[in-house]
């Protein structure tokens, strides 16, 4: 019986620190829908695939990921800013490679909505997103 009642409040504190770490990648006029997640043959590694649609003039800010993404525009056209390089703008069709522990954020610079698949090859377990810090100078 303890360990039934263990196991039952182990289940719902995961489940709660799951919906903790969704609700916290979630923003307004941003939506991440979960497509898939499997895991890899590489021990402690997964793939985990998301439909992330952006309203117009939205963005996501600046994160990164601990493993690789693959960002395919499904529809519209995202910018995609890394640290210290030019922004790289991409439409439908066109995807790009995100290292691990980069830095990036992505905007929808489209009249309508866009939509990316990103497609993460991640650490199991870990947070899929981590936010940059937010820097602020002195004045």
């Amino acid at each position: 019986m303890r360990r039934t009642f263990i196991l039952a409040a182990a289940v719902l504190v995961g489940g709660a620190a799951l919906a903790v770490s969704a609700a916290q990648s979630q923003q307004p006029g941003i939506m991440r829908t979960e497509l898939l997640r499997h895991d890899l043959s590489v021990s402690g590694r997964e793939l985990i695939q998301v439909r992330v649609d952006f309203a117009p003039g939205l963005g996501f800010p600046p994160h990164s990921h601990p493993g690789e993404e693959i960002a395919t525009v499904l529809e519209g056209q995202l910018e995609y800013q890394f640290e210290g390089r030019p922004p790289v703008t991409l439409k439908a069709g066109e995807a790009l490679f995100i290292p691990a522990g980069t830095i990036h954020s992505a905007r929808n610079v489209g009249a309508g909505t866009a939509s990316e698949l990103a497609t993460y090859l991640v650490e199991k377990g870990k947070p899929l997103v981590a936010f940059a810090p937010v820097s602020v100078s002195a004045k």
